[in-house]
């Protein structure tokens, strides 16, 4: 189990951020032949991106919803996370490839989707928490007396991109 980082924090980031949301809806339960295979998926995929810092994945939440588990990642670049999602050697495509197989056979049974959010600027703040989110993801720094409010970190913009190469 992780510390809990006393005091308040907040996340530091240089660079492109991508927020990618992903999930399941389990629209019949009675059928776990068709959902268990996509629900068990993800943690192999999880444990794949974790141990290839190469890959652009930062980090994660895993989360459950309305209707299913879902994921929040954390990407360094929306190439980064296209290039797994496509990679035929890696978790993710042959497991898609059986999804959508089995979905085929029972239309509805079960739903994936997902949501994809190239973050300009974002503020966060952490009170005596154990890393989450964001600020597990990039970089934990203490709040300052400047950044007090939501509305400063958000106007300072902790999460900032990298400046191009000068030409």
């Amino acid at each position: 189990m992780s510390r809990i980082i006393p005091g308040r924090t907040t996340h530091a980031y240089d660079g492109e951020l991508v927020v990618f949301h992903i999930g399941m809806q389990i629209n019949r339960w009675w059928r776990p032949d068709l959902w268990l295979p996509a629900f068990f998926a993800m943690p192999r995929m999880l444990k794949e991106l974790s141990r290839d810092p190469e890959s652009g994945f930062l980090g994660y939440e895993l989360l459950f919803g309305g209707g299913g588990p879902y994921v929040v990642q954390y990407w360094s670049s929306v190439e980064k996370l296209y290039a797994y999602a496509s990679a035929p050697s890696q978790e993710h495509r042959p497991a898609w490839t059986r999804f959508n197989q089995a979905a085929r056979k029972a239309p509805g049974a079960v739903g994936v989707w997902h949501e994809t959010f190239l973050v300009e600027r974002a503020e966060s703040v952490y009170v005596s928490t154990r890393p989450l989110g964001l600020v597990k993801a990039t970089e934990p720094v203490p709040v300052g007396r400047r950044q007090d409010r939501a509305a400063a970190r958000f106007a300072e913009g902790t999460t900032r991109h990298a400046e191009p190469a000068a030409s």
